[in-house]
């Protein structure tokens, strides 16, 4: 099972931003095959330089990857396998990129941990476990060690294979592939996980990630297997509730949505038919394809990003 930033041995993608004028420093890959993390330098036209010490020691089979907004520290999440427990390797990042293991690094997690997320104010980190069935949530200390916070792991539906936070740091929502819901948690001043009422909420077949649009008001979720996408309108206690319309066709397997930063569009990679979908967000969160979507892509595109 892929999920978002998969692609073969270069597995996810993180960047960081200076703290002037908005422009990405530095990019960081993880390598499932040899279990390390890339880390560049990204030049003023965009070339990547490797930064000295590159590729830096992650746990076994290296996931994905998430840099805490301030820029102070990467995470990546280590699958393992049956035989070892997924763990999450904390580093802090250096002013030339460089990452250095923080104190206690890599840190115990669930069965299969496939992916993590920081949330929007660098207090908390989130992982998925695929195999455990459950949501793994840690505080970031001062020196970016991770602390689990009180009675982590969190049960989520089965299979979980994707995590994502509101921007206001309010809601954790978990795609779960096999029981083909979303789970839905508050997020408390501690970092623990309360599920909000009515969660999980239904989806379609095989819901692989999700994406929460910029101003806090929608989810957007690919559904693999049902070739689309479900959107919700997030209420004030973190419920979702579907939009008119939902869901909307995709291409054939779709993975990953994203919501640009202003909230005005989502794009969808459609890893079998070869292409990338693209929506206009209507007031009530629906999604009407754009002019000429689908767009023509590479060989079987799993993720999308969008510039700030």
């Amino acid at each position: 099972m892929r999920a978002c930033f998969k692609l073969w041995s270069v597995v996810a993608v993180g960047l960081t931003f200076l703290a002037g004028p908005l422009r990405a420093e530095f990019v960081y890959v993880t390598n499932d095959a040899n279990a390390t993390v890339s880390a560049y330098s990204i030049g003023v036209n965009g070339a990547l330089t490797p930064v000295r010490g590159s590729p830096f020691a992650t746990g076994t089979n290296p996931y994905s990857v998430a840099v805490d907004p301030l820029g102070r520290f990467a995470y990546v999440a280590n699958v393992g396998n049956v035989s070892v427990s997924g763990t999450v390797s904390g580093y802090h990042i250096a002013a030339n990129g460089a990452l250095t293991p923080v104190p206690g690094s890599p840190f115990a997690a669930g069965v299969i941990s496939h992916f993590v997320a920081v949330d929007p104010f660098s207090r908390f980190v989130y992982v998925a476990n695929v195999v455990s069935n459950d949501i793994s949530a840690y505080r970031i200390r001062e020196n970016g060690a991770l602390t689990p916070v009180p009675g982590s792991p969190f049960p989520a539906g089965t299979t979980p294979t994707s995590v994502a936070v509101d921007p206001f740091s309010r809601f954790v929502y978990a795609a779960n592939s096999n029981s083909e819901n979303v789970s839905a948690y508050r997020i408390g001043a501690n970092g623990a996980l309360t599920p909000v009422a009515g969660s999980p909420f239904p989806a379609e077949n095989v819901p692989v990630s999700v994406a929460v649009d910029p101003l806090g008001r929608f989810a957007y979720v690919a559904n693999l297997y049902s070739n689309n996408i479900s959107a919700y309108l997030i209420g004030a206690n973190g419920a979702l509730a579907p939009v008119p319309g939902s869901p909307f066709a995709t291409g054939i397997n779709p993975y990953c949505p994203a919501v640009d930063p202003l909230g005005r569009f989502v794009f969808v990679a459609n890893s079998t038919s070869n292409t990338v979908s693209a929506y206009s967000i209507g007031a009530n969160g629906a999604l009407t394809p754009v002019l000429g979507s689908p767009f023509t892509a590479g060989p079987v595109p799993v993720s999308v990003v969008v510039a700030p």
